[in-house]
């Protein structure tokens, strides 16, 4: 997997800006040099693990928040989850007749 530095830059900014934090603040709480992180957010400098660590501390964040990214439910995953909410509510022989009534219509009508 090949990370994308410039992203990954984009998303610290991003997350500095959402604390309403200066580049000088996120650095006194990291402990690095305020150009070394202005060099981070252009993926100017790539930072060592140590520092992207403190990083995602000083932002108060997950390292897989800034590698990812926000985290953003497809309309899909919402659909899913609705569909699992209302499976749940179903007495346990209901969720049977469910489950086989979804294989009739992919068996059914999808040959």
């Amino acid at each position: 997997m090949d990370l994308d530095y410039k992203q990954i830059g984009i998303n610290i900014a991003r997350r500095r800006k959402e604390l309403h934090l200066k580049q000088a603040e996120v650095c006194e709480r990291a402990d690095i040099n305020d150009k070394y992180l202005s060099c981070i957010e252009t993926a100017k400098s790539i930072p060592s693990l140590e520092v992207f660590l403190r990083i995602c501390n000083a932002l108060e964040t997950t390292p897989d928040h800034i590698l990812i990214g926000t985290v953003k439910q497809p309309d899909s995953s919402k659909m899913d989850s609705a569909l699992f909410d209302k499976f749940q509510k179903l007495s346990p022989e209901n969720q049977r007749l469910c489950l086989a009534f979804m294989d009739l219509l992919n068996d059914g009508f999808n040959s």
